[in-house]
């Protein structure tokens, strides 16, 4: 089994187990990590992992008080789950103060905005990190770079992701180091500390500062769109990882990934991530859908129609990242449904930052 962020947080694992269904994944004690933001911030603070600096707020006054002479820009945080949404980037004060009323006073993500975070804003390009781990080793997996803002140029509204590279240029050889001994090593050695041994797939969203690696967030699991480029990459069977992971023995098995590339691009509903339209049908060619990921989709009188925000990823392997970006557009060029929109810019600094 793995499962997305809510029924993990809400303790999935630890149910299962109950009845005698082995599960991959953390449990509830260990889910927190992604299910409270305050958790997180206060855990890395405790264990000097190194994060932007930040204020928890748990009353929307105080922290708009707060604002008013705060850095700008800066980023507010609802403290829980909110489907990849919950983190705003806020450029001007103004922005800070609607950040604060929408997440506690309107309850934009409910209950999960009763407590904030407000943030340093930190500069850099992003990388996300997966690691398989069963509390004791780590087996980081290829690194990948996601495109979490909705339109070209990194402009419009934070998504849940519009498309993915793998691996990030980014993540250097310096990098990498200095993640590992300052960041994932100490991460899991702590939560073991914490009696919150965590079991399943670590996922570190990274920003590389100037001033070294720092951690964005943490999730309980698989991050979406990162997976759809880092799995096809991956040569060693997976089951026999998570098994290993699951039950306490990941040293003994070999976690194999190829020296290719590869590149998810996001084909959305226009409008996405706040209104758009719904129940358009979808036409994939047959010889497309075992790298087309569909997400936002269902099935109605035997059709495949819209029905998300984020429809689908068409994912491509290949050798180089130029051309696995290049397979990836040509496969969204095939795909088809109305009000269809994707980012075309998708790799594209990356390329840039691997040619220079």
């Amino acid at each position: 089994m793995v499962a997305q962020d809510d029924p993990l947080i809400l303790g999935c694992v630890d149910e299962l187990a109950k009845i005698g269904v082995p599960s991959f994944g953390p449990d509830k004690k260990a889910a927190i990590i992604e299910g409270s933001k305050v958790f997180s911030k206060n855990f890395m603070k405790k264990y000097n992992i190194p994060t932007a600096d930040y204020e928890v707020f748990e009353n929307p006054a105080d922290a708009l008080k707060y604002l008013e002479t705060a850095k700008i820009p800066t980023v507010v945080k609802a403290d829980g789950p909110a489907l990849g949404k919950g983190a705003l980037v806020c450029m001007t004060r103004e922005e800070a103060f609607s950040a604060v009323r929408e997440i506690m006073e309107d309850k934009k993500f409910g209950t999960s905005g009763d407590k904030i975070v407000v943030e340093e804003f930190m500069t850099g390009p992003e990388v996300s990190v997966l690691a398989f781990t069963d509390g004791e080793t780590v087996v980081p997996m290829v690194p990948s770079t996601d495109h979490k803002r909705a339109r070209d140029n990194d402009e419009g509204l934070n998504t849940g992701g519009m498309g993915t590279v793998a691996p990030s240029p980014y993540y250097t050889a310096e990098a990498k180091k200095e993640a590992m001994e300052k960041i994932i090593l100490p991460t899991v050695k702590a939560m073991k500390a914490e009696g919150r041994p965590f079991k399943g797939c670590l996922y570190f969203g990274l920003m590389i500062t100037p001033d070294g690696p720092k951690v964005v967030e943490y999730n309980c699991r698989f991050g979406d769109p990162e997976t759809q480029v880092v799995l096809p990459l991956l040569k060693s069977d997976l089951l026999d990882i998570m098994l290993a992971t699951t039950n306490g023995n990941l040293k003994d098995v070999p976690v194999e990934f190829s020296d290719g590339a590869a590149c998810c691009v996001i084909m959305a509903s226009d409008g996405y991530p706040e209104k758009y339209e719904k129940g358009y049908e979808i036409t994939i060619p047959e010889e497309l859908k075992s790298s087309v990921y569909v997400a936002g989709a269902k099935l109605q009188d035997g059709r495949l129609v819209t029905s998300g925000g984020r429809v689908l990823g068409a994912v491509a392997v290949a050798d180089g990242l130029e051309n696995a970006v290049a397979a990836a557009y040509e496969k969204c060029g095939k795909i088809h449904f109305k009000n269809a929109y994707y980012r075309r810019d998708i790799g594209k600094k990356a390329i840039m930052a691997i040619k220079h």
